[in-house]
Parts: structure tokens; C-alpha cells; sequence
């Protein structure tokens, strides 16, 4: 049986990168694994209240739901005033919610960055870290993702057109994919 890789774009952009890095993943996928994109566009903003008074979002359960059912995670983000886009922060605490519910526990994740400037969204790939700390998203170290200048390497139809780009991409879903394997002990 395949395994269910998630990939979670944080920008809600309609032409934005992340989400263009995310749809170049879906062609990457090695055998024996399933690659799905999954939207974080229609989660309103947490609030406790909603599982406290029994009242949760019908977007709320199908993103749970989600979480609950994929094997692994990769995060595709950019960064937002030095810290990751406030939609991506709202999917994390959705999907660990409620308490003792956790859907990201133990998790494999990786962190893929990207910015149009040289610091290839930097502090946005740590912060995100320091969230999986408490979430128990188990992260891969190495390599370390970080695309700068993002806004070069697509052709006029969004396309990745960069070979480079696509190479080092390649290669870090390999390392993700091998870095999974390992911790899943198969």
C-alpha cells in the first residue's frame, strides 16, 4: 500500500509560489508513495470555543481528517514579516486541536522555504520548527531547503522551468523520502 505524503502550501495567494513549488512536487513523487496537495484556504481562524461548545467548522473535521490519514508532511512556505504566513500558523493549531487530539503527532516533516529575495524565507523555515518541537513533527535535518529568487524559475504558464531548481528539489524529496523510510524503520 502506498504511502500518503501531505503538502501543505502557506500561502493563500492565488499565483503564489509556494503553491506553484507544491504542484512541481506532485511530478516528483518516487513509487510506492502518493503525493496530495491539501488546501488550508477554508479553515477560519482557531478558536477554542468552536470544540468547547461542540460547534467545529465542517472544514475543521475534513483538515483533521486529513492530517490524520497521511503518513508524512512536507511544508511549502514563504515568509511573512520574518515568521510564516498567519493561514499556515491557523492550519497547525487547527489540526492540533483539541487538546490530546493532536493530528500532526509523530508525523514526518519537512520544511521547504522560498522567497523572490536572497534569504529564502530564513526565519520563516524556523519558526515553523519551533512549532513542530511541541507538535512532535518529527523534521528532517538535512538537507535544508531554502529557494531563493523563487520568482525566476517559472515559464509564462507557472511551470517550473529551472533546472537547477528542479534538480536540488529533486534531490531534497529524495532525502525526505529515504529520511522517512528510516524513521518509519521500512
Amino acid at each position: 500500500m502506498s504511502k500518503v505524503i501531505g503538502i501543505i502550501a502557506g500561502s493563500l495567494r492565488k499565483e503564489s509560489f509556494s503553491k506553484k513549488i507544491a504542484k512541481a512536487l506532485l511530478s516528483m513523487v518516487p513509487q510506492g508513495f502518493v503525493f496530495e496537495i491539501i488546501s488550508i484556504g477554508e479553515l477560519p481562524i482557531y478558536n477554542q470555543d468552536f470544540d468547547d461548545h461542540n460547534n467545529v467548522p465542517e472544514s475543521y473535521v475534513k483538515f483533521r481528517d486529513e492530517i490524520k490519514n497521511i503518513d508524512g508532511i512536507i511544508f511549502v512556505t514563504p515568509e511573512h514579516n520574518r515568521s510564516i504566513p498567519a493561514a499556515l500558523k491557523n492550519a497547525l493549531d487547527v489540526a492540533s486541536r483539541p487538546a490530546g487530539k493532536n493530528s500532526w503527532d509523530g508525523k514526518t516533516g519537512a520544511v521547504f522555504s522560498n522567497s523572490p529575495g536572497n534569504l529564502s524565507a530564513f526565519g520563516a523555515n524556523h519558526h515553523i520548527r519551533q512549532c513542530f518541537v511541541f507538535l512532535n513533527i518529527l523534521t528532517m535535518q538535512q538537507p535544508e531547503v531554502y529557494l531563493p529568487h523563487i520568482d525566476k524559475v517559472w515559464d509564462e504558464n507557472g511551470n517550473l522551468k529551472d533546472e537547477d531548481t528542479k534538480a536540488f528539489l529533486q534531490k531534497a524529496v529524495e532525502a525526505y523520502i529515504e529520511w522517512f523510510k528510516k524513521i518509519k524503520g521500512e
